[in-house]
């Protein structure tokens, strides 16, 4: 089991913190805030210049700091087979 984690930054307060990743797709990226019963769900999705991936939860705002393509380009890595052809 691959437990990724990813630094968000609060942009209320400015401090930084890990979470894990639930799963991560140039689209969005969905992050679990917390451990145990008390863990949350959230999902990131790219802002609109594309520098950036934000989501909101309980009210506060998080930003994971990194590019849309960047991003992809992680991925793309991880399993260069999902962009390859497809046999017929």
């Amino acid at each position: 089991m691959n437990n990724e984690k990813i630094t968000v930054r609060i942009t209320e307060t400015g401090k930084t913190m890990e979470v894990a990743v639930f799963s991560k797709r140039a689209e969005v990226i969905e992050v679990v805030i917390g451990e145990g019963m008390h863990s949350m769900k959230c999902a990131l999705t790219p802002t609109r210049n594309g520098f950036a991936y934000a989501g909101s939860i309980m009210g506060r705002e998080i930003v994971y700091e990194r590019s849309r393509d960047e991003v992809k380009a992680d991925l793309d890595l991880a399993n260069p087979r999902l962009r390859g052809p497809r046999a017929r």
